[in-house]
């Protein structure tokens, strides 16, 4: 059973992680079941049939200032969902509130927890609560040490791994993403999309991911004011509105999924991600296998993704001009693009989802293993 903080029809990370896991499950013959939070005012938690398995919604409230994210409301349905479907392990995807419901229900059932570490509270907590930000911080790992005293912890990078180590998280595991290398590929680039977005001719510099504060879109600023660059973002977030004033040279173009954002992301030239608190960066990986030269914060999973001069550049957090000068220097120079391009989509064509997903049903028994349970399992 996975108890998910977040599901479709949400996008973002840790939904299409979640949504990954369970199709993976159900390709390999198991029968996994979802608990996530409705993505409205729901009446019932009868589970609903998605793609060959069952999710149960339940009931959730906006969180204040963004209401896309759905916060679970306290009661009985993860107890109730784990008596019916009965399973060998409850993975836990970014648990915090309903993940922490789910971890005690577990355990109090004598079932193996594995909990997934993909978002990064306390940083969240130091952006979001800029008057309490230090308590913030020791509030949400104190909440994340909680949630995390699984049979197995999982961090999607070296560098979440370190970060939850020295935390006093025990049982840490390094389990990163897959990516989609027929979805995400540079057969995709559209000429008459990039002569929509760029009429001139210019380099088009793409982001992709959630207009929210934590990402720090704003620093792209200096990137939109290049000479023969456009900047084309790409998805919504509470921020939309302040950065389109911010970034007034830039193209907005909303949420894009399937096979108009792979479109998309062949189309750039450059990719860019100034969020310095990714625990992973999937966007970034997309972007790879689309044959892109990758800019990046040198903090948090773009470090285990982005080899310096070889698939993109890292620029350190903060540093003044880092983007600018990183993106000029690949905007002027489309042979060092090519080349990157393709040592980034090369770095990445062994992660399938597939066999990412066969790790996480490793984790699985491995943690059954180490669980006493009290029916055995085939």
């Amino acid at each position: 059973m996975i108890v998910a903080e977040s599901f479709a029809p949400q996008v973002n990370g840790v939904a299409h992680s979640v949504l990954r896991a369970a199709e993976h499950l159900v390709a390999r013959g198991h029968v996994p079941l979802v608990v996530a939070p409705a993505a409205r005012r729901h009446r019932g938690v009868r589970p609903e049939e998605v793609s060959g398995y069952d999710v149960v919604r339940v009931p959730s409230v906006p969180l204040p200032g963004y209401p896309e994210v759905r916060i679970a409301l306290p009661g009985r349905q993860v107890a109730d969902a784990i008596a019916r479907h009965r399973p060998h392990v409850v993975h836990l995807a970014a648990p915090f509130v309903l993940g922490a419901t789910g971890g005690a229900a577990a355990g109090r059932a004598g079932i193996p927890v594995v909990a997934v570490f993909q978002t990064d509270l306390a940083a969240y907590a130091r952006t979001y609560l800029p008057l309490a930000r230090n308590a913030g911080a020791r509030l949400a790992w104190w909440q994340l040490r909680r949630v995390h005293a699984a049979t197995r912890t999982l961090a999607p990078s070296r560098a979440s791994l370190h970060a939850l180590e020295a935390q006093g998280v025990p049982r840490v595991h390094l389990w990163p993403r897959g990516v989609d290398c027929v979805r995400f590929h540079p057969r995709h680039r559209d000429e008459p999309l990039r002569r929509s977005l760029g009429p001139h001719g210019e380099v088009l510099v793409g982001y992709v991911g959630r207009l929210a504060a934590e990402k720090q879109i704003d620093r792209l600023a200096e990137v939109s004011r290049i000479p023969g660059v456009r900047l084309v973002i790409v998805g919504e977030g509470p921020c939309r509105s302040r950065l389109e004033a911010a970034l007034p040279d830039a193209v907005f173009l909303g949420i894009r999924t399937g096979q108009q954002l792979a479109r998309l992301y062949a189309s750039f030239d450059v990719f860019v991600h100034a969020g310095p608190f990714e625990t992973f960066g999937q966007t970034i990986q997309e972007a790879m296998a689309s044959g892109l030269p990758v800019v990046a914060p040198a903090a948090g999973g773009p470090l285990d993704l982005v080899r310096p001069a070889r698939t993109g550049f890292l620029v350190p957090p903060g540093a003044p001009g880092g983007f600018r000068d990183a993106v000029e220097r690949l905007a002027r120079d489309r042979d060092l693009r090519t080349e990157l391009g393709r040592a980034g989509r090369a770095a990445v064509a062994d992660r399938s989802w597939e066999a990412i997903g066969d790790r996480l049903i490793d984790h699985y028994r491995l943690a059954i293993a180490e669980t006493t349970l009290p029916t055995s399992v085939p």
